[in-house]
């Protein structure tokens, strides 16, 4: 078995670990022009745009600056995005494929610049990045997507050989993309935006919205913030006036680092589709000594669903991969993240629903949350402040739905329902909270009564409603993580019920075991 780090932390996070930020005060009424929700790539960029062209802005966090999804990335910043270009080609045409890639290469240039103009040392780093296959099975796939990336305007070739320890038998390879350090990145923004006059609160959750004029939002301690707009950038929506959980599929990747011999550098970012995808980069490490930190991403799955093994297991397979592949590396830290692909794959950004004049909204990044999140604050600010559209801004429209979405929206919906349906089913998933291990949990039937019940370490048994208060699917445990997550929308929970992730915005309820 391999060695796994015993830990579950963000090397980002640790490496980068910012200023407390204070909480918006519980009796606070608070106006600005603007009120983003959420401080990842794409809401402190929004902020960031609103800000330099003069907006008050407020920022709105439930946890820390940049510490959700953003703080867990592997921060591969690129236009080349798996098979995109080909199957946007097929789908939407030619001229979608061109303003897809004139948006999302413009997005890794815009970064690039605003690093420089602020002068932020976040590692920033260009680099070719790749798209490979090992098996023959998909060399044709690969060749198709290398001609329509070119075709859209990348600067795109086929190539059969890289800078990987391992054999490929094709390769997409697209120059000048880039990789960097999102905390060190994003945290700049925030000084910034703070330079011009921005709020920005930590520990805040917003659990209501009332799209009036001005908007209002206010938040779980009682403060309220007035805004003529808001941005909704909570990475999953955490108000679903467009009915986006039926459009949104949450997917959770696994994440490992490990310390590597600077010789042995791969020299750009790599991503495979293949065994449960595979995507590898490397970043400086200032303790390396004569290393750098490589950093290695798979085993997608959907949080809380049945049937895929256990999470620590995922781990274990992802940790061998990598010490088959890069012999010399040695683990340094496992973290995941999560992300939610459209039904159709391209992302979501403008209007939250059709019928909104003021509220807006940015997700379904699809795992290029780097990219797509740095494009939403230019198109988002350029919405808000009545400047000129870019010619790709209805690309990316919430309120689009097309034909050919339909067989995926029936998916996955079909999904949802059949997880829905058959939990409540099964009588339980344990007959008895005796059979719980320490550090383990599961669903359990107590006196009629379904409960969610973790013991910890020492013994104590912690029980909850299985109930999301999302929209009322049952919770599942991740065993690595040590967290319930709902397989319908991705929520996430803690052992004692607080909310880690949304689009829940309340905690699961906590229930006595003694009670009938």
């Amino acid at each position: 078995m391999t060695t796994l780090p015993v830990g579950y932390e963000s090397y980002w996070m640790l490496s980068a670990a910012g200023e407390v930020r204070p909480q918006l005060p519980p009796d606070s009424r608070i106006e600005v022009d603007a009120a983003v929700v959420g401080s990842g790539i794409a809401g402190l960029s929004v902020a960031w745009e609103l800000a330099r062209a003069g907006r008050s802005v407020a920022v709105l966090e439930s946890d820390r600056l940049a510490a959700g999804v953003t703080g867990h990335t592997t921060a591969k910043l690129s236009a080349l995005h798996g098979l995109t270009y080909s199957r946007l080609r097929a789908d939407r045409g030619a001229e979608d494929a061109r303003h897809y890639a004139l948006s999302q290469q413009g997005a890794v240039d815009r970064l690039a610049a605003v690093t420089a103009r602020l002068g932020v040392d976040c590692e920033l780093e260009r680099v070719p990045a790749h798209l490979y296959v090992e098996s023959a099975e998909h060399v044709d796939e690969v060749r198709a997507e290398a001609e329509a990336a070119a075709e859209a305007g990348l600067d795109a070739s086929f190539v059969t050989d890289t800078g990987l320890p391992f054999r490929v038998r094709a390769a997409v390879r697209v120059e000048d993309q880039a990789q960097f350090h999102p905390r060190k990145y994003l945290l700049a923004l925030a000084d910034d935006i703070r330079l011009h006059g921005g709020l920005l609160f930590e520990r805040t959750r917003v659990v209501a919205l009332d799209e009036g004029e001005p908007c209002l939002l206010r938040a779980e301690n009682g403060g309220e913030v007035r805004a003529r707009d808001v941005v909704v950038a909570t990475h999953y929506p955490v108000f679903d006036r467009a009915l986006m959980f039926s459009r949104l599929q949450p997917r959770r990747e696994l994440v490992i680092s490990a310390l590597l011999p600077e010789e042995e550098d791969p020299g750009g970012t790599y991503v495979s589709p293949e065994r449960g995808s595979r995507s590898v980069r490397t970043a400086p490490y200032p303790f390396g000594d004569g290393r750098r930190l490589l950093i290695v991403t798979g085993e997608t799955f959907a949080p809380g669903t049945p049937g895929t093994g256990s999470v620590g297991a995922r781990y274990e397979r992802l940790a061998a991969w990598t010490y088959e592949r890069f012999p010399s590396a040695r683990l340094a830290h496992r973290w995941a993240t999560q992300d939610n692909e459209t039904t159709d794959r391209v992302p979501y950004i403008g209007r939250f629903h059709a019928g909104t004049r003021h509220t807006y909204v940015a997700a379904g990044f699809g795992g290029w949350g780097m990219s797509s999140g740095v494009l939403a604050g230019q198109l988002l600010a350029a919405q808000l402040t009545g400047e000129p559209l870019p010619p790709w801004a209805q690309l990316y429209d919430p309120v689009r739905l097309r034909a050919g979405e339909a067989p995926a929206l029936l998916r996955l919906q079909s999904a949802v329902a059949r997880r829905f349906v058959a939990d409540r089913l099964r009588p339980s998933h344990v007959d008895s909270v005796d059979e719980i291990l320490p550090g383990d949990g599961a669903i359990v039937r107590v006196r009629g009564r379904r409960c969610a019940v973790h013991r910890t370490t020492e013994g104590e048994l912690r029980a909850l409603s299985p109930r999301c208060p999302h929209l009322g699917c049952l919770v599942r445990f991740n065993d690595a993580e040590t967290a319930w997550e709902c397989p319908c929308h991705g929520s996430r929970f803690a052992t004692d019920g607080t909310v880690l992730q949304g689009p829940a915005t309340r905690p699961l309820d906590r229930r006595d075991l003694g009670e009938d």
